[in-house]
């Protein structure tokens, strides 16, 4: 799981223990909430209600408790928190396509019963998933159609399907806009005033691995009408709604609250464009309340303040003498030099770092190390401009080659010409490609300039760090908070000897419930791995290197993470203008010493995956792994991954092996959720880090790898062809 290394809120234990799960989901959006939180500057008079749908209790578009047909706008990020009579909810929802909406929910219901437990717990808790898929969006007379899978790979308690149409008017005698819908629900959403029965339909049954699709019960059993209207005007909302669930569970043998009436009412307010809070009135008998915050990957949460680039003067405005042309400069090993250190100052002011250069009379080819920037091509087109106001007039053509520990990743050729003719242009963004070309970047010339300053190069740092620990049936929410010390030394390009020194300085996750599994515990002890409060994290030793044209290799031995230490090799093919690249891992690890220093555990694996990626429309990465796990299970992962051009990811994964259900235990097969926010987007600077989490709803044994660092797949592909069309706007910026 990977965790966000972001400043701390000050917590205390008493406080964490006491966690209930309606914060987790506050926490995990915790770098959203300074945007969200924050009123909106400069309202202009007659504030327009927003365009996003509000949300339900279940974290869905909706009215109270019951789905409605709206849908969220594409790639929104809609996190939620709802409690009443007893029951948290947290929940994160994202629009994964114009047409379909994915969520994962966290919900604790306390049990009110004093003479049974509710499922062996004094609170239980419950992780689902939902999809929904809009079938058409509302018309001008017709109304807008969603159909519905609520848990539909969980446990099953919340398991609903429906099928819902809303329809929006603005009726003359009442100001704002008011929203009707009515729909038909199953499973919990057909459990109140049923009016057919379409097939049988099983029950939740405790003790049930969950986490496989109830296709048996899907849109069986009982079938009953719900409805509801929702009333907006300015940052006001009221809804009202008539639920067709009957919260048989926590209004029977539970005994959380006593269902008095279908009906439920609700007013929210809208506190900011990304905040809106609600108070509701539910089932005759409960008060309830909400907080939603939705945010857009398109949308940046601060104005982005980069310098503004230098500006790209043609030659002729000043070097008019036909003299100054001449090409003889290229013979003096004394002008090279020159000319490369004027050329590394003019990078530095971009942030960009000088790895070495090659000089001829009318072209130069430029490797650059990007530190700064997340977009490649603003990367490659702040390094134009550097080459075009420090190089002589007589260099037409630049080849520029972003790097990373010491690779070259690709090469953008470009004539200088071009560069001064399409500074103004209107259509630059689309021109300068369509004159561009991306090449393989090969080796560097046996008489390129290296530059001086990088090798042997040394580096450390100290930063916060945060390890949290998610879905303890006692406590949903743990948490270890401290400091790491980082460091580096690479000796030569492709060579680099790293390590982390990690200090927990408070923290709860030793404390949790020690894991049981029927295969070997290659994951599932991390309770026994946070007892030590001073540890190595890692330390290894890398090297990189180009075997052949489209091939990029590494090597890598050493501490590899927090459990894991040994060899790694990897391989991998990807042309710098194909959609699709191969790879090859191979891993030979042992498990280390709970205590984490030089020590190791008497479990070894040989483990290793053959992969296949490929670039889908719309910025979509699949994924495709096969291979052997390190419990010994043999088998393959799928992973789906949004990237947007500003460094928003978003992606699902799931993984099949030959470890059964059983063997597997609670949730069937491992699966899960990714998300990575670039600090860029929050803090509107500059920025290559990124708060980046991964939620699986139970963390077993089955169908883990190892973390090996500088896995080389993403650092290739964002300098390739399609990555640097993607963000070719940004070339100019």
């Amino acid at each position: 799981m990977t965790s966000p290394t972001l400043p701390l809120p000050r917590l205390t234990g008493r406080f964490l223990m006491r966690l209930p799960s309606v914060v987790l989901a506050g926490l995990l959006a915790a770098p959203l909430l300074p945007q969200a939180l924050r009123a909106e500057e400069n309202t202009p008079q007659g504030f327009a209600w927003p365009e996003t749908p509000s949300l339900n209790f279940y974290g869905a578009p909706g009215l109270v408790d019951m789905p409605s047909a709206e849908a969220l706008p594409d790639a929104q990020f809609a996190t939620s928190v709802s409690w009443f009579a007893g029951q948290f909810r947290s929940n994160l929802q994202v629009q994964a396509l114009p047409w379909m909406t994915v969520a994962f929910r966290y919900t604790g219901i306390q049990n009110g019963n004093p003479n049974q437990l509710l499922f062996g717990f004094d609170t239980y808790y419950d992780r689902n998933f939902d999809v929904r898929f809009q079938l058409w969006n509302e018309g001008r007379y017709r109304p807008a159609v969603a159909v519905g899978l609520q848990d539909f790979a969980g446990t099953g308690l919340f398991g609903s399907e429906y099928i819902v149409a809303t329809k929006t008017f603005d009726p003359e005698a009442l100001p704002g806009r008011l929203k009707v819908s009515a729909g038909l629900g199953w499973g919990r959403f057909g459990s109140s005033g049923a009016i057919a029965t379409l097939g049988n339909r099983g029950s939740f049954t405790a003790g049930d691995t969950g986490g496989e699709l109830s296709t048996d019960q899907w849109f069986r059993g009982d079938v009953a009408p719900f409805a509801g209207v929702e009333w907006r005007h300015g940052k006001w909302g009221v809804k009202a709604e008539y639920s067709s669930d009957a919260y048989a569970l926590e209004s029977g043998s539970a005994q959380v609250f006593e269902r008095k009436s279908d009906f439920n009412f609700g007013v929210e307010y809208q506190a900011s464009r990304q905040l809106r809070l609600g108070a509701y009135y539910l089932y005759g008998s409960e008060f309830g309340i909400s907080a939603q915050i939705q945010m857009n990957p398109r949308h940046p949460a601060t104005k982005m303040q980069v310098p503004a680039p230098s500006p790209v003067a043609p030659r002729s405005s000043w070097a008019p003498d036909e003299a100054m042309w001449a090409q003889s400069w290229a013979g003096s090993r004394t002008a090279k030099l020159k000319t490369r250190d004027l050329l590394a100052e003019s990078l530095k002011q971009d942030g960009l770092i000088l790895e070495s250069v090659t000089l001829e009379g009318t072209k130069a080819e430029v490797r650059i190390r990007n530190t700064r920037y997340r977009s490649a091509a603003l990367a490659v087109g702040r390094t134009a401009r550097a080459m075009a106001r420090s190089l002589p007039p007589s260099v037409e053509t630049f080849r520029i080659v972003p790097t990373a520990g010491g690779l070259g990743l690709s090469a953008v050729v470009l004539r200088r010409s071009d560069l001064e003719a399409l500074e103004f242009s209107p259509e630059a963004p689309d021109a300068i490609w369509a004159v561009a070309t991306v090449q393989d970047a090969g080796q560097a010339a046996p008489d390129a300039l290296q530059s001086e300053e990088l090798y042997p190069a040394f580096s450390y740092a100290f930063s916060p760090y945060t390890s949290p620990s998610y879905f303890d049936p006692s406590v949903p929410f743990r948490l270890d908070v401290g400091v790491d010390l980082t460091a580096s030394y690479s000796p030569a390009p492709g060579w680099k000897l790293a390590g982390a020194i990690r200090q927990r300085i408070w923290g709860n996750v030793a404390d949790g419930r020690p894991g049981t599994s029927r295969l070997p515990q290659v994951r599932t002890n991390v309770r026994e791995y946070a007892q030590a409060d001073t540890t190595l994290d890692r330390l290894y030793l890398e090297r990189r290197w180009r075997p052949g044209r489209n091939l990029y290799a590494r090597a890598t031995v050493g501490y590899l993470e927090s459990m894991y230490g040994g060899l790694s090799g990897e391989l991998l093919w990807k042309p710098v203008d194909s959609r699709l690249g191969l790879g090859a891992e191979l891993n030979y690890v042992r498990k280390r010493d709970f205590d984490q220093r030089l020590g190791f555990r008497d479990y070894d694996v040989l483990t290793g995956h053959a992969s296949a990626y490929l670039e889908l429309p719309k910025n979509y990465l699949l994924q495709v792994d096969a291979g052997r796990y390190l419990a010994g299970d043999v088998g393959g992962t799928v992973s789906l991954t949004r990237t947007f051009n500003n460094g928003w990811r978003l992606g699902g994964f799931f993984t099949l092996t030959d470890v059964s259900a059983d063997d597997f235990g609670e949730g069937s097969f491992d699966k899960g959720i990714r998300l990575s926010i670039p600090l860029n987007w929050l803090l509107g600077k500059p920025s290559r880090n990124a708060y980046g989490l991964t939620i699986r709803p139970v963390q077993r044994d089955g169908g883990q790898r190892v973390s090996v660092p500088g896995r080389l797949y993403e650092q290739v592909r964002v300098t390739h062809r399609k990555s640097l069309e993607d963000q070719r706007a940004r070339f100019w910026e």
